[in-house]
C-alpha cells in the first residue's frame, strides 16, 4: 500500500470516529488539493451546519462531501425540490446533474439567493436532495469565453477527475527529502518588463511563478531552459498571478513540452487567460509569425487549473502552502503568499499590483502573518515615477475629450482590453451621465467587450460599491446604451471614421497590432482628432515610440506594423498622455505597500522594470527601512533558508 492510500485510511478512520452515529462514509479520496468525502447519507451531514467545519479544522484540510452515486435521488424528483427552496428572485437559469459525482451545478442571476446566509441555502438543498450543489453566476452581458471554457470543462469532467486525483496524490505524497531549504530564481522580468517568470525550490518540491512574454521584443521569452527548470515535467506546480500576456502568454506552451502538472490561479485569471492566449495565436497568425504553441495547448492549460479564492490557504506540496490575496491590478489578480515547511519560510510574489482603490478594485492587500521576503514589481519604481491623482487624472482625460469634441475629432484610446479599458468605461459612463462631456457613441474595439462580459460575472471581484451596481441591470454601468461593441470589422470603422464626434478604445494597449493599427490609418492623419496614452507603453514597441514623438509609422498591407514590404502613415494627429490610470502602483504606492506591511520582509526582491526602475525603488527601500534588497538580473539565484 502507497503511503498515500494509508494516509486515506487514516483520515476515512479518524472521519468515521468524528462523525455523528449513523452517517457512514463509503470513500475518501484526494482531488486537488480537497479532500473528497463519500457518504451513503448526504442529507445527514446537511443537517449540521457545522460538522464539515469541524472536520476541515481537524484534519486541517478543505473538505468537500459528495453523496454516493448509488443513493441519488431522480434528477426530475431533485429538479422540482430544487426550486422549491430557491427562491425565485435568485433567478435560477440552469441546472446541471452529474451522477458521477453526484454533483448539481446551479446558475443563477444572483448566486448569493443560492447560498443563503452562511451557506444556509445550499445545506437546505442537500437535506431536501441529497446531491451536493455548485453554484455559478449567470453572466448579466453574454460571455463566449465564459461559456467555453464552462462547457468545455463539462465535457472534460472525466478525464478532469483523473487530473485531480493525480495531483492530490502528488499533493499529500510523503515528503522524502531530509534537507530543508529554499531558493528562488529568475527566470524574466528582471532589470526588464515582461516575461516574467521564477522558480521557488525547496528540496522537496519546484513551484513555477508566471511564464510570459516580452512586449515588443518578439522571441524574448523565460528561460525555462536552465536546470532550475528543466525538464518541465518535473516541475510540481504553476503558480499564475494574473492573465496579462507577459504573465501568462507561455503558460500553454508548457504543456507542449512535457509539463502535466496543475496552475493555481484565480477563476476570472483562468477565463482571462484563456481569451487572451487564443488572442495572441491569432494576433501571430495575422502578422504572419509562427505561433509557439496551438489553440490545443490554451485547452489543455485550462483542463489543468485548480482555481483558488482569495484568502484560502491550499497546500500545492507536501511542503508548500499557497493563499491569494487582492493585488488591485486585474481582475483576479493576485499577490501569491507561499508558506514553505512547517514555518520554516515565507515568500510572497507581489504580481502587478495597484495600491490604492480605483473605480474597479479594492487596493491590493499586504497583511500577511508572516513574509520573510517580497518579490516586489517596480514598473513605476523609478525616483520620479509619480503618478498623477486620479481625480487630476480624469479630468485631464475629460478636458482632452471635450477639447477634441469642439474640433469636431474623433478620440483614440489604446487601451488594454482586460482592466484599463473597463476602468475608462467607468469614467466615461459618470462623466456623461453626470454633464461634464457630452452624450456620444463610445466604441470599443478588439476584444474588449468580451473581457467586460468576464468582468461582469465575477463583480465578487471587483470594488465592493460597483460590485452593487452590476447586480441591478438598471445600474450596470457596463450596460450604458452609448458603449457599441465592435463587430462589423473594417466597414464600421469606416463608417466611425466617417461620422460624427466618438470615442474609440481599442487593443492593443502598447500598439504593438490588433485593431488599433486600423484606428490610426483611418483618423492618424485628422489633425482635429487626438490620441491618448492612458497604459504603461513598454520599451521597444510602438506606443513608446509614438509618445516618444515619432510621427511616421511603419504599417504593412495587412494595417498592422513590421512584417513585410509596406508604406508609411503620417501622425497629424494630437498625441497625448494622461497619468493615473496604470493599473500598476506609482514609486510612493510601491513604498506605501512595503512601508505598511506587518512585519515587514526582511528581503525585498526588485523585479518586473528597467533598470533605472528597480535599482531607483531597491535602493530606497534599503535606506528608507534598512531592508536588505536586490534588483537581481535574470539566472540568478537566492538561497534563503
Amino acid at each position: 500500500m502507497s503511503s498515500v492510500d494509508k494516509q486515506l485510511e487514516d483520515l476515512k478512520a479518524t472521519i468515521e470516529d468524528e462523525l455523528p452515529s449513523g452517517i457512514s462514509v463509503s470513500d475518501v479520496k484526494y482531488e486537488g488539493p480537497e479532500l473528497v468525502v463519500y457518504t451513503r447519507d448526504p442529507k445527514d451531514f446537511a443537517s449540521d451546519g457545522d460538522l464539515i467545519r469541524k472536520l476541515a479544522s481537524k484534519l486541517r484540510k478543505r473538505i468537500t462531501v459528495r453523496p454516493d452515486p448509488d443513493v441519488l435521488m431522480d434528477v426530475e424528483e431533485a429538479r422540482e425540490k430544487i426550486r422549491d427552496v430557491i427562491p425565485d428572485d435568485a433567478g435560477v437559469t440552469d441546472l446541471d446533474f452529474h451522477a458521477d459525482t453526484g454533483e448539481v451545478v446551479i446558475e443563477a442571476e444572483k448566486p448569493g439567493m443560492v447560498i443563503g446566509r452562511h451557506g444556509s441555502t445550499l445545506r437546505d438543498i442537500t437535506k431536501a436532495i441529497g446531491w451536493t450543489p455548485e453554484v455559478v453566476r449567470t453572466p448579466p452581458i453574454e460571455s463566449s469565453t465564459v461559456s467555453n471554457v464552462r462547457n468545455f470543462l463539462k465535457q472534460e469532467r472525466e478525464e478532469r477527475r483523473d487530473i485531480l486525483e493525480r495531483v492530490g496524490r502528488q499533493i499529500h505524497r510523503e515528503e522524502m527529502a531530509d534537507d530543508q531549504w529554499v531558493r528562488i530564481t529568475t527566470l524574466g522580468c528582471c532589470r526588464e518588463v515582461g516575461r516574467a517568470s521564477f522558480i521557488i525550490s525547496t528540496a522537496e518540491t519546484r513551484v513555477l511563478v508566471d511564464c510570459g512574454d516580452k512586449p515588443g521584443a518578439e522571441g524574448e521569452v523565460p528561460y525555462l531552459q536552465v536546470p532550475e527548470a528543466a525538464p518541465l515535467n518535473s516541475i510540481d506546480a504553476v503558480v499564475l498571478t494574473h492573465a496579462h500576456l507577459d504573465h501568462s502568454a507561455l503558460i500553454p506552451l508548457l504543456f507542449k513540452y512535457g509539463y502535466d502538472g496543475p496552475i493555481y490561479c484565480t477563476e476570472p485569471t483562468r477565463d482571462l487567460m484563456g481569451l487572451l492566449t487564443l488572442d495572441y495565436l491569432d494576433v501571430a497568425a495575422k502578422e504572419g509569425r509562427t505561433p509557439p504553441y496551438d489553440s490545443e495547448m490554451v485547452r489543455e492549460a485550462i483542463k489543468h487549473c485548480i482555481p483558488l479564492e482569495y484568502g484560502d490557504v491550499t497546500d500545492i506540496a507536501p511542503d508548500v502552502k499557497l493563499t491569494f490575496h487582492n493585488a488591485g491590478h486585474i481582475l483576479g489578480s493576485a499577490v501569491s503568499h507561499f508558506h514553505i515547511g512547517d514555518g520554516l519560510y515565507n515568500v510572497a510574489f507581489s504580481g502587478d499590483i495597484h495600491y490604492e482603490d480605483t473605480r474597479l478594485f479594492n487596493g491590493a492587500v499586504n497583511d500577511f502573518p508572516r513574509v520573510e521576503t517580497l518579490v516586489l514589481e517596480s514598473t513605476y519604481g523609478g525616483r520620479n515615477d509619480y503618478q498623477t491623482d486620479q481625480a487630476d487624472s480624469e479630468r485631464n482625460l475629460l478636458d482632452i475629450i471635450n477639447d477634441t469634441h469642439e474640433q469636431g475629432g474623433k478620440v483614440v484610446i489604446p487601451a488594454f482590453a482586460v482592466g484599463r479599458s473597463q476602468e475608462i468605461m467607468l469614467v466615461l459612463e459618470e462623466a456623461m451621465r453626470s454633464g461634464k462631456i457630452p452624450r456620444m457613441p463610445v466604441h470599443l474595439d478588439g476584444m474588449i467587450w468580451e473581457a467586460t462580459a468576464i468582468h461582469t460575472t465575477y463583480p465578487e471581484y471587483l470594488r465592493d460599491d460597483l460590485r452593487d451596481r452590476i447586480f441591478h441591470d438598471d445600474e450596470n454601468p457596463f450596460l450604458a446604451e452609448e458603449f457599441n461593441h465592435i463587430d462589423a470589422g473594417e466597414d464600421e470603422r469606416q463608417d466611425v471614421a466617417d461620422g460624427d464626434p466618438a470615442i474609440i478604445l481599442s487593443t492593443s494597449g502598447m500598439v504593438t497590432g490588433g485593431p488599433i493599427m486600423s484606428w490610426l490609418r483611418h483618423l492618424g492623419p485628422d489633425p482635429d482628432s487626438t490620441l491618448v496614452f492612458v497604459g504603461y507603453q513598454a520599451q521597444g514597441t510602438l506606443g513608446r515610440r509614438i509618445q516618444n514623438g515619432w510621427d511616421e509609422i511603419p504599417m504593412n498591407e495587412r494595417g498592422g506594423r513590421g512584417g513585410g514590404r509596406g508604406n508609411t502613415l503620417s501622425l497629424n494627429m494630437d498625441v497625448e498622455t494622461v497619468d493615473g490610470f496604470s493599473g500598476h502602483a506609482d514609486r510612493q504606492g510601491l513604498e506605501n505597500f512595503v512601508k505598511t506591511m506587518n512585519p515587514r520582509p526582511e528581503k525585498v526582491l526588485c523585479v518586473h522594470g528597467d533598470e533605472r526602475s528597480v535599482q531607483d525603488l531597491s535602493s530606497a527601500l534599503y535606506h528608507d527601512y534598512n531592508m536588505r534588497t536586490f534588483a537581481p538580473k535574470n539566472l540568478e539565484t537566492f538561497r534563503f533558508k
